[in-house]
C-alpha cells in the first residue's frame, strides 16, 4: 500500500503525514510516535509513506519507510516486524530514525522508467529515488591498465566512491497509481530544499 507525498513549502503537513500513516494499518500508533519524536516539531514539508510487505516461505514480512522533510532535517523511519527470537520471544516491531541535515545532503538521484517511449508523453511506470550524505560510501575498484596492449605491468586500480545512504523504488504496478507520481514530488521538493542558496 502506497501513500503518495504532500508537498507546500510554506504550510505544516503533520496531520495529512499521520493520516497517511494511519491508512497502511502498519502499526501507525508505533510508526507515528518514532515519526513524531524524530520530527521534534518542526513544520513537515513534505513527506512519502511507503508500505513494502515482503514473502517468505510461508510467512509475510512487512517493512514501512516514511520519509519526512523538514526545513532543517531529512527524516528517515523504518519499521519492521518480528516474530521473535530467543532475546524477545514475543512477536515485536523495530522502528529506526536518522535525522540527517539538509546542509549534509550531497546528491539527490532520480532514476525514471517510462515504457514505450516513442508513444508520446507517458507518465513513468517506476522511479527509484536514492539519496546520498556520506553516512555510507561504496567503492567498486577494477584493475587500471593503459592503452598498450602489450603492456603487462601492474598500473593499480581505479574506482568509483558512490554515496548511496537511502534508496527506494517505487511502480506503478506494485504500489498504485500513485506511488510513483509521489516520489517525484518528494523527489523534487527535497531537491529544490538541498540546492545551494536555500
Amino acid at each position: 500500500m502506497q501513500e503518495p507525498t504532500r508537498s507546500a513549502p510554506q504550510a505544516d503537513r503533520a496531520a495529512e503525514l499521520r493520516t497517511a500513516i494511519d491508512r497502511t494499518g502498519y502499526y501507525p500508533e508505533v510508526v507515528a510516535s518514532a515519526v513524531s519524536d524524530a520530527v521534534g516539531g518542526e513544520d513537515v514539508l513534505s513527506y512519502y509513506v511507503h508500505h513494502e510487505p515482503t514473502f517468505e516461505r510461508d510467512e509475510v514480512r512487512r517493512h514501512q519507510s516514511v520519509i519526512v522533510l523538514t526545513p532543517s532535517r531529512l527524516i528517515l523511519c523504518h519499521t519492521d516486524e518480528h516474530t521473535g527470537d530467543d532475546l524477545l520471544p514475543e512477536p515485536y516491531t523495530s522502528t529506526s530514525t536518522e535525522a540527517v541535515s539538509l546542509s549534509s545532503v550531497s546528491s539527490v538521484v532520480v532514476t525514471r522508467m517510462v515504457t514505450e517511449p516513442t508513444s508520446g508523453p507517458r507518465p513513468p511506470a517506476e522511479a527509484v529515488l536514492t539519496i546520498g550524505w556520506g553516512g555510507v560510501s561504496r567503492v567498486d575498484l577494477e584493475p587500471a591498465s593503459c592503452n598498450d596492449p602489450q603492456c603487462d605491468a601492474d598500473h593499480g586500480y581505479t574506482g568509483v566512491l558512490a554515496s548511496d545512504d537511502f534508496s527506494l523504488r517505487v511502480s506503478a504496478a506494485a504500489d498504485g497509481k500513485d506511488a510513483v507520481g509521489g516520489l517525484l514530488s518528494f523527489a523534487a521538493t527535497l531537491s529544490a530544499r538541498t540546492r545551494g542558496g536555500r
